[in-house]
C-alpha cells in the first residue's frame, strides 16, 4: 500500500459535469443547525479547495432577528467547530463578505418581497447574473408556502425564461409515506420543473458511496461475479451509537424505517444492485437505480412478520454512560411503538439477483457508529481446503466502509506459514487516508457543488422517491395491522434484538460484527 507521500497516478473520471457558474444560494432555515454545522462549512471548504466560482453570494433566511454581521459571527463558530479544514482568518474575511442574512417567516408574503429586494441588491453589488439556488432546510409543512412565495415574487423562474437559472434543494424527509411524498412532489412540481428540483440525501455524497460505482465498473475482476451465481447475500448496515437525544418529537413521527431505510439504505441497495449504466449522464444513472426499486419484492401482509424486525432500545450502558429506555426518553410517549431498530430481508427480483437476500439493518444506541456494505460470496466446494464440514472455510467478503475509516477490504483465505497445512482468513485493506494522504471532502461539499453545476446524478428523482415510499409504506401498513402494544427490546449498547438474530440465523447466516 503506498504511503501518503508516495505519488499517486490520478486519472480524471469521464464525468460530463457542467461548469459551475456564479450564483446566489438562499438558505431557508439559515439560522438553524444544518446551515451552521454543515452548509456554510461545506461552502467554506469548497472555497479553500478553489472549487467555488469567483462570484457567489449566500443569503440566510430565518426567524431569528439578526443582521449580516451577527449571521457571519454565528456561522463562523460553526466553521470553527465543524469544518473539515481549519479556519484561516485571511480566507474567512474574504469568504464572509459573501454572506448575508434576512429575517422572515416562511408563510408571510412580505418575506418574499424583502428577499427579492435583498437578492437583487446583493447580485447588483457583486455583479452576479441572477442564478439562484433555494435550499429548503425547513419542515416539509412549510414547502408549499415557500414555493408559492417564490413563484409569486418572481424569485423562481422556469428553465425557458432566460439565461439565468433557478434550482431548489429539498432536504429529507420527502414525506412520511407515499401519499405525503406525492403531495410534496406536487407542491414543488407546480413551481419548479423536475430538472430544477434536487432532493438531497447526504449519504449519496460520501466518498465510499461514490467509489462503489468505480469499484464495480472500473475493475474487471468484480462485474463478472456480481450476480446470484457467485454472491450468497449482501448486508447493508448503518449503526448509530446515540439515542434520540433532543430529536424525540421528530423521531416519534418517523422511526428507523422512515428515517434511515427509505432513503439512505435503499439508495445504497440501488448502487449495489443496479445494472451498468451506459453513460454517467444523470438520467441514465438514475434510470438504472430506478429499475432496482421497480424490482424490489413487496413485503405485504403476513410477510411483514417474516421479513422485518422492529424493536426499541431498553435501559442499558453505552460507552460508559447510562442510557434510559426509549419509552423513558423526554418527549417520547410512554406507550410508544415507534421503532429505534429495524432489520429487513429484501429481494431484488430480476435475472442478476434472483434468490439473493439483501439484509438491511439500522438502529440507535448500538455499540459502534458505522456504515458499511458487505458483499458475501458463496462458499467454495467442500473439497480440498474446505473438506471438513465441522470447520468450514469462512466465505470471501468484499466490504465497503462508508464511515468511519472510509475504504474497502477483501477477505480471502491464505496459507499459514510453516510446516503444517493450515489456512487462515486475511484482510486485503484499502483506506483513503493511507493512499491519498488527505481527508475526503464532506458529503455536502460534493452535493452543493453538483447543484451549482446542474448535475443531478446523485439526487433522487420524483419517481424514485415515490417508488421507495411505495415499498416502505406497504411495510408500515403491515406493521399497523399487527396492532402491537409493545415492541421487542434490546439493551442500549448491544447489537439489537434477538429477533433480528433469529431472522438471519434461520437462513443459516449471521450478522457481521462491525
Amino acid at each position: 500500500m503506498p504511503s501518503p507521500t508516495t505519488p499517486v497516478d490520478i486519472k480524471p473520471l469521464p464525468e460530463t459535469m457542467a461548469r459551475v457558474e456564479a450564483c446566489t444560494l438562499v438558505i431557508f432555515g439559515g439560522s438553524g443547525d444544518l446551515a451552521r454545522r454543515r452548509l456554510i462549512p461545506a461552502l467554506y471548504n469548497l472555497l479553500l479547495d478553489g472549487l467555488l466560482p469567483d462570484k457567489f453570494a449566500v443569503i440566510g433566511l430565518g426567524r431569528k432577528p439578526m443582521d449580516d454581521e451577527a449571521f457571519r459571527n454565528l456561522v463562523r463558530e460553526g466553521v470553527i467547530a465543524h469544518s473539515r479544514q481549519a479556519l484561516v482568518d485571511e480566507t474567512w474575511h474574504a469568504f464572509e463578505r459573501h454572506l448575508f442574512y434576512i429575517q422572515g417567516e416562511n408563510n408571510d408574503a412580505h418575506t418574499y418581497s424583502a428577499l427579492r429586494a435583498k437578492a437583487e441588491q446583493v447580485e447588483h453589488a457583486m455583479q452576479l447574473p441572477g442564478n439562484r439556488i433555494f435550499y429548503l432546510s425547513i419542515p416539509p409543512s412549510s414547502f408549499a408556502a415557500v414555493c408559492e412565495g417564490l413563484a409569486q415574487s418572481g424569485l423562481a423562474t422556469s428553465p425557458a425564461t432566460g439565461s439565468s437559472y433557478s434550482r431548489i434543494i429539498v432536504e429529507k424527509p420527502v414525506g412520511r409515506d407515499l401519499a405525503s411524498a406525492q403531495r410534496i412532489n406536487e407542491v414543488t412540481g407546480k413551481v419548479f420543473d423536475e430538472s430544477q428540483i434536487f432532493r438531497i440525501d447526504h449519504y449519496l455524497g460520501k466518498e465510499t458511496v461514490q467509489n462503489l460505482m468505480v469499484v464495480r465498473f472500473a475493475n474487471s475482476i468484480f462485474e463478472p461475479v456480481w450476480n446470484h451465481k457467485y454472491i450468497d447475500h449482501v448486508q447493508i448496515t448503518v449503526s448509530e451509537t446515540e439515542g434520540v437525544g433532543t430529536r424525540a418529537s421528530y423521531y416519534e413521527e418517523a422511526g428507523a424505517l422512515r428515517d434511515m431505510i427509505q432513503n439512505h439504505l435503499l439508495q445504497l441497495l440501488c448502487l449495489v444492485a443496479m445494472e451498468p449504466p451506459y453513460s454517467l449522464d444523470p438520467n441514465v444513472v438514475r434510470n438504472a437505480k430506478m429499475e432496482v426499486l421497480r424490482c424490489l419484492r413487496p413485503i405485504v401482509g403476513k410477510d411483514v412478520a417474516q421479513y422485518t424486525v422492529r424493536a426499541q432500545y431498553a435501559d442499558g450502558t453505552a460507552h460508559g454512560q447510562s442510557v434510559p429506555g426509549y419509552r423513558r426518553e423526554k418527549g417520547v410517549r410512554p406507550d410508544s411503538v415507534t421503532e429505534t431498530y429495524v432489520a429487513v430481508k429484501a429481494f431484488v427480483e430480476n435475472w442478476r439477483w434472483s434468490g439473493v437476500p439483501f439484509y438491511l439493518r439500522t438502529g440507535k444506541t448500538l455499540p459502534k457508529r458505522a456504515s458499511e456494505i458487505a458483499v458475501q460470496f458463496k462458499d467454495i466446494p467442500q473439497i480440498l481446503f474446505n473438506a471438513d464440514p465441522a470447520h468450514p472455510q469462512p466465505a470471501n467478503v468484499l466490504t465497503l466502509r462508508i464511515q468511519p475509516d472510509e475504504g474497502l477490504s477483501l477477505r480471502i483465505i491464505s496459507r499459514v506459514p510453516g510446516t503444517r497445512a493450515q489456512t487462515h482468513p486475511v484482510e486485503m485493506d484499502f483506506q483513503y487516508s493511507d493512499v491519498f494522504g488527505c481527508p475526503s471532502p464532506e458529503a455536502y461539499e460534493r452535493l452543493l457543488l453538483d447543484v451549482m453545476a446542474g448535475d443531478a446524478s446523485r439526487f433522487m428523482r420524483r419517481d424514485a422517491v415515490e417508488a421507495s415510499w411505495d415499498w416502505v409504506t406497504k411495510i408500515l401498513e403491515g406493521w399497523s395491522q399487527q396492532k402491537l402494544r409493545w415492541l421487542p427490546e434490546y439493551s442500549a449498547g448491544t447489537w439489537g434484538p434477538v429477533e433480528a438474530e433469529r431472522m438471519i440465523q434461520n437462513d443459516g447466516r449471521s450478522w457481521r460484527i462491525l
